[in-house]
């Protein structure tokens, strides 16, 4: 399955943003999907991830209270809605999606995006 990342964009500290993960000519609802993030001189890291169904999610500790994860399987797309938003949180996001359970490991998940850009700025 190919996916694509969007959704990105410059916000000051504070702002939202809310990035969209797509499945063209897939059905991404056969999936379980993370969103994973890489800032410049760091490895990628776990953001948060949701169920094929919509009914388990997880945060990393970062983000809890402020993105949330979910689903609209009709519009065949996964959503991270990023409040509150850091200049920390500043790096390119990356959805990833798995036909297994749903993890934080970037090794559960067998298939990538290309990555959107978020930069705050403070």
């Amino acid at each position: 399955v190919q996916l694509q990342a969007s959704g990105g964009g410059l916000v000051q500290a504070g702002g939202s943003l809310r990035l969209s993960c797509a499945a063209p000519g897939s059905t991404i609802r056969d999936y379980g999907v993370g969103w994973f993030r890489q800032a410049p001189g760091n490895e990628r890291e776990f953001v948060a991830s949701i169920s094929r169904i919509g009914g388990t999610t997880y945060y990393a500790d970062s983000v809890k209270g402020r993105f949330t994860v979910s689903r609209h399987n009709g519009n065949n797309a996964v959503y991270l809605q990023m409040n509150s938003l850091k200049p920390e949180d500043t790096a390119v996001y990356y959805c990833a999606a798995t036909n297994l359970r749903i993890g934080t490991r970037q090794g559960e998940y067998d298939y990538w995006g290309q990555g959107t850009q978020v930069t705050v700025s403070s």
